[in-house]
């Protein structure tokens, strides 16, 4: 009887502790949930192309709202002015020159190294459940696609849990969906192929068979005509699997609420990443004559509707006070970008780069210049910031936000800029790089753009409209007093100048 009640009062003790060790886990903050993420990325929204940032001819209710209740920033910026780039550096934390990223052809392999550390690898070591939706463009395979077969290595291989594709670009064959390693509704009977050098005997395409098209375009999107829209590249059979543009708002806003709501009992992170504005711009009939600018303008209320869609499912489960949201875009603005969808002629008084120079492609402002705004009930505040920030830096705030401490090789031109995130008082960076054909440098509010040598700029350039700011000679601009880059100080400035230049040869040198 002894020896049993010595045993029952052990085992309540046992139990007593354990109880109170599990009191002790729930109560401390830093076991609570992690805080979902999800970040919105849109494809070529230009700095004023939504209402909150000065938008004419179109409304944006859904965007202007994360704006009024978060943080709207004011000197955000892409890591480069072109989408691959851009990507790769949000991704991995690291400058694309430095694996001499570029736009990628629509056959290209994975750029991102299956051994890289990545943004889902260390947020899935925080236990998160990691995601990605929409548009690549990052390439997939290791140097030869059968599409008919398992598509790998792609977003699985580097730290992504689920993935619903844009295999390229909308612009681009293939012109089907990828949903993890496989193409969606292929049919043995139609076996897809897929060539970026020479066409299929009796396929149509735009230049032969221009009747076929419903927006005209220039010779290197006159390929492969799928849906009325001819593509780059060229493409035989999967007629089963193709996608039709008009549907991309409800096929991908339906599958980010489906990840939401699988993943919704542990922190997840949800990269969003939109076709819209990118051409070709196809909305739904339902956002047709939703501005004044044509299709380009609708693709934008499209882009605003998708983003509240998913935010009200957040709000419809009771995550959104636990969910840190980033709203911002890849590049700068382009209005000709190879279709003639009048988005020139039908633009009237508003300016996609606002108040900056450029656009897309561009070394002046608006080629990285974007707009940007961070959302979470109840933890921002809302305001506006003037934090020069890159979206670089997301990475090793993110880290920080969630508590890993990065390796030393790992994102290593990442920034914290968290407190930023968090705050519109708070500053992040004083040094900022951008990329295009060349490298610039913001100092604070001195911009400097190296001179462009050894390599012209492609003459498709031209064709786009856009001043590139591509010269041979340095340029230097006092932002504080001249945002446009109308007035080049570098001759007045010599020292600066090398001063700036120095500081870019370092970074470029770091490793």
């Amino acid at each position: 009887m002894k020896y049993i009640y010595i045993l029952s009062v052990l085992v309540i003790s046992l139990v007593s502790c354990k109880n109170q060790e599990k009191a002790n886990i729930v109560s401390t903050p830093e076991n609570q949930k992690k805080p979902n993420i999800v970040i919105f990325y849109v494809d070529d929204l230009g700095y004023a192309d939504v209402g909150c940032y000065g938008a004419i001819g179109v409304e944006t209710p859904n965007v202007d709202r994360l704006a009024q209740n978060g943080i709207r920033f004011t000197d955000a910026h892409s890591s480069a002015a072109t989408c691959t780039p851009s990507r790769y550096s949000l991704l991995t934390g690291r400058y694309a020159f430095r694996n001499n990223a570029r736009i990628l052809p629509g056959d290209a392999p994975l750029l991102i190294k299956t051994s890289t550390l990545t943004l889902p690898k260390m947020l899935k070591k925080a236990g998160y459940k990691t995601g990605v939706i929409g548009k690549w463009h990052l390439g997939l395979g290791d140097g030869f696609i059968n599409w008919n077969e398992e598509v790998k290595p792609g977003p699985l291989e580097i730290g992504f849990d689920y993935s619903f594709l844009l295999p390229a670009t909308g612009d681009r064959v293939p012109t089907v969906y990828l949903e993890n390693h496989n193409v969606v509704g292929l049919e043995k009977s139609s076996p897809l192929e897929i060539d970026y050098r020479k066409p299929f005997n009796g396929e149509p395409n735009g230049i032969k068979n221009p009747e076929l098209l419903r927006q005209k375009a220039d010779n290197q999107h006159s390929k492969a005509i799928v849906n009325g829209i001819s593509r780059i590249g060229y493409q035989k059979g999967g007629e089963a699997a193709l996608w039709v543009d008009e549907e991309f708002p409800d096929v991908f806003s339906n599958k980010a609420k489906a990840f939401i709501n699988k993943n919704k009992e542990v922190p997840f992170f949800l990269y969003f990443s939109f076709h819209d504005i990118h051409v070709p711009r196809v909305p739904n009939k339902r956002f047709l004559e939703k501005s004044s600018m044509g299709v380009r303008g609708d693709a934008i209320a499209q882009m605003d509707w998708v983003t509240g869609e998913i935010i009200k499912e957040l709000e419809r489960l009771e995550l959104d006070k636990n969910t840190l949201v980033i709203f911002t875009s890849d590049n700068g603005p382009v209005l000709n970008d190879g279709y003639e969808d009048e988005a020139v002629e039908l633009l009237g008084n508003h300016k996609p780069a606002g108040p900056y120079r450029g656009g897309k492609y561009s070394a002046f402002e608006a080629g990285t210049r974007v707009p940007m705004i961070t959302y979470w009930p109840e933890k921002i505040e809302a305001g506006e910031s003037s934090a020069l920030i890159s979206q670089t830096d997301y990475y090793a705030s993110i880290a920080s936000l969630v508590n890993i401490d990065l390796e030393d090789t790992e994102a290593i031109d990442s920034r914290n800029a968290k407190e930023a995130l968090l705050n519109s008082e708070k500053s992040a960076r004083n040094i900022l790089l951008e990329e295009s054909l060349t490298l610039s440098l913001r100092m604070n509010n001195w911009k400097y753009i190296a001179p462009l040598v050894d390599k012209p700029a492609p003459a498709w350039l031209a064709d786009k409209d856009i001043e590139t700011g591509f010269k041979n000679a340095p340029q230097l601009y006092d932002l504080s007093k001249d945002e446009g880059e109308q007035n080049n100080l570098a001759i007045s400035n010599k020292e600066l100048v090398a001063v700036m230049q120095s500081k870019i040869d370092s970074i470029v040198n770091f490793h």
